[in-house]
């Protein structure tokens, strides 16, 4: 079986369920497990992610009111692939290629075409339903099913974990710094297995735009950076505008010292099994001993 995926959770779950040799193809952001990055890559942004949040989010803007998708496809290259079974994303037209772009891809397809996976997962619940999604695309129904149970036996474990530190900090999850938006959909979900309290944001919803009044209003006890598709670094690049802020530095979070930043692009912002791994994140930022230490890895550290 030849499979194609074009998102990078995707490519994760594919390689959970066994097949990561069968992967021939992915999207440009797939880049776990590391060595994916060595296989074609299938699509491309129009936008300059390296640019800053707010011009990022400027030229997304542009293109949506032009009626145009933030992505590419090179169809050629995936008709010469011939997949299978193609994984990609209904739930976020920013995030990853959509399944209109596909369609328009696949428009000209000779011969069989390959099954089509739209993942769009909006809740934890959502992201197990997905694995058995494509678990029963690729003839892995069984390995799925086990897949998510130990997945939501670790879930489980760490929310019984958290709950017995008897200590409930609200905290906000900002996942753009300029213009602010605090984490939605599954984000609230795992603020609370952490055993804190999410402010700004509802589970199962999407992801919305605050100002920072709203955020001062809430004033939360922690705040955790995680910007789509951002690293640490570029973070805690970003993060030195906002700091000139008043208002920012005015938060409680921030003067006491409680401002996180974790790879939201590795972990936070991938509806796959890497998930757990950011519950994990959240537990040791809002309970752990080693809070004043970047955690193992980087994969977050104290901002400040």
């Amino acid at each position: 079986m030849r499979v194609v995926s074009l998102l990078p959770s995707a490519s994760e779950i594919v390689c959970a369920l066994g097949l990561h040799d069968n992967l021939v193809g992915v999207s440009h952001e797939c880049d776990f497990p590391h060595d994916l990055t060595e296989l074609p890559g299938l699509t491309s942004a129009k936008v300059r992610t390296d640019s800053a949040s707010m011009t990022i989010h400027g030229d997304i803007e542009d293109l949506l009111r032009k009626g145009l998708s933030v992505y590419e496809v090179d169809a050629v290259r995936l008709a010469g692939l011939a997949p299978d079974v193609i994984v990609t994303q209904t739930q976020c037209e920013v995030c990853a290629v959509s399944a209109g772009e596909l369609d328009r891809a696949l428009a000209d397809w000779v011969g069989s075409r390959p099954k089509i996976v739209s993942l769009g997962a909006v809740t934890l619940e959502g992201v197990w339903d997905d694995i058995r999604a494509v678990g029963r695309a690729v003839g892995r129904e069984r390995k799925a099913a086990d897949v998510v149970a130990v997945l939501q036996d670790r879930v489980r474990g760490l929310a019984r974990e958290a709950a017995g530190t008897g200590q409930r900090p609200r905290m906000a999850v900002i996942e753009w710094l300029d213009p602010l938006m605090s984490g939605g959909n599954w984000m609230p979900e795992l603020v609370a297995l952490a055993g804190c309290e999410s402010v700004l944001a509802q589970a199962g919803e999407h992801s919305g735009w605050i100002t920072m009044d709203q955020l001062k209003r809430a004033d939360p006890d922690i705040i955790l950076v995680i910007p789509c598709g951002f690293t640490i670094e570029k973070s805690r690049n970003e993060l030195v505008v906002i700091a000139e802020d008043a208002e920012w530095r005015d938060l409680r979070a921030v003067k006491g010292g409680e401002v996180f930043l974790a790879d939201g692009s590795q972990y936070f912002n991938r509806p796959g099994p890497r998930l757990v791994e950011s519950l994990e994140i959240l537990c040791d930022i809002a309970h752990g001993s080693g809070r004043d230490q970047t955690a193992t890895g980087m994969r977050w550290e104290r901002w400040g």
